[in-house]
């Protein structure tokens, strides 16, 4: 292999948690043609968030190899929903939702993929051609013993639960697709790896030469130990507000930085390196290189001027005590609305009086810088500041 090859070999490895096979990837390198880049978003939810941005950064490090990167919109097979991790069925999107969710992805992978360099196409396309001799073909190419292989099947035919013929359809036209398109490789989390090796085991059964698979980490929230995920709560979305971006991105630990910086930043394994070496032998604070961080992923979906004053911002509210120029102004009468269950709903901080409470319970309010414990205790005429966790703030005026 030559040291050009080396070199696109150790970018492609980057952030990747298994390559299924390297030899055949060295194979398909070695022609010296652009390879055929796979991977498949189903427009499940409007929007995306950093987690799933992983793969696409390395769909971009592909295109910056020279590679042909082929992103589909899966509008076929989200009518079915991805199985994959689910302990139920998924329920199917309608067409009108498919379509609206794949405008809104189309929209934000753009921000970190190369237009010019991608092709964008719909799964549907040749997916709703296939006759019922095709799909009895398709369906021929694996077994009933192969898919309860997978973990989530297995669980689910072990436990009762129901599991639906045409949920077993999902891997098989996941496959399908790579035959379509004549993948070289298909990327995806590793919760997808038994989709991605279907691909595999179909392509040669259509007489084509198998793909190779890569699978990326999936990445950890906000806290640190579960996957990121809405569902969750522990996520950071690119069409997020520049401030929500920067201040969630700064909550992380100092230890969850560095996989943010291996899997998102657009700075080389050496200047992370340095960064790391700069920051054990003290030349840098943690929070000057978080800061960094968060201004690159700000940037990037907000340009430069918006993360500059999310970064200004931030330490004017959180390093200085200070308060956000668009905090929300409340204004209530003494009594009842003037007590914190009230206000904190009423002017939307909260989305039911339980969760004021709730926080409350929690030691997450404070007003005027004092620890406000009493959810019932109504406040007097006067001007308040209200701080509600580490990033809400509210101006109260009761009259």
């Amino acid at each position: 292999m030559s040291a050009d090859q080396d070199a696109q070999l150790a970018q492609i490895r980057r952030g990747c948690a298994e390559l299924i096979d390297e030899a055949e990837l060295r194979k398909k390198l070695a022609r010296g043609t652009p390879l055929r880049i796979k991977v498949g978003f189903d427009p499940t939810a409007p929007d995306l968030h950093l987690g799933h941005t992983v793969v696409i950064h390395k769909m971009r490090h592909f295109q910056e190899l020279g590679h042909q990167v082929i992103f589909i919109i899966g509008d076929f097979t989200a009518r079915i929903g991805d199985p994959s991790g689910r302990s139920d069925t998924r329920p199917p999107l309608t067409e009108e939702q498919v379509k609206a969710n794949a405008e809104t992805y189309k929209k934000q992978v753009f921000k970190i993929l190369d237009p010019k360099k991608t092709l964008v196409t719909f799964n549907s396309e040749w997916l709703g051609a296939l006759t019922p001799a095709d799909f009895i073909r398709l369906t021929s190419c694996s077994t009933v013993a192969r898919m309860l292989e997978r973990d989530d099947f297995e669980k689910r035919y072990r436990g009762n639960v129901p599991i639906s013929i045409h949920e077993f359809l999902y891997p098989l036209l996941q496959g399908y697709d790579s035959v379509h398109l004549k993948a070289d490789v298909e990327m995806g989390g590793t919760d997808q790896k038994f989709n991605l090796l279907m691909g595999r085991q179909i392509q040669v059964q259509y007489g084509l030469e198998a793909q190779c698979v890569l699978t990326v980490p999936l990445l950890e929230g906000l806290d640190g130990t579960r996957k990121m995920s809405k569902s969750y709560g522990n996520y950071v979305g690119i069409d997020e507000s520049p401030a929500e971006i920067f201040g969630k991105l700064m909550s992380i630990s100092d230890d969850l930085m560095w996989r943010y910086f291996e899997l998102l930043s657009a700075k080389t394994l050496e200047e992370i390196a340095a960064l790391r070496r700069a920051v054990a032998g003290g030349e840098k604070h943690p929070k000057e290189v978080k800061e960094d961080l968060a201004f690159e992923m700000t940037a990037r979906y907000h340009g430069e001027g918006k993360a500059q004053d999310a970064r200004r911002e931030f330490n004017a509210v959180f390093a200085a005590g200070g308060v956000p120029d668009d905090a929300p102004r409340h204004v209530c009468r003494q009594g009842e609305e003037s007590s914190p269950v009230a206000f904190l709903t009423d002017a939307g901080l909260t989305s039911s009086r339980g969760e004021a409470r709730r926080l409350i319970a929690q030691n997450a309010l404070s007003v005027d810088g004092l620890l406000c414990t009493d959810p019932l205790a109504p406040f007097a005429s006067g001007e308040y500041v209200v701080k509600l966790g580490k990033k809400r703030f509210l101006r109260l005026c009761v009259e």
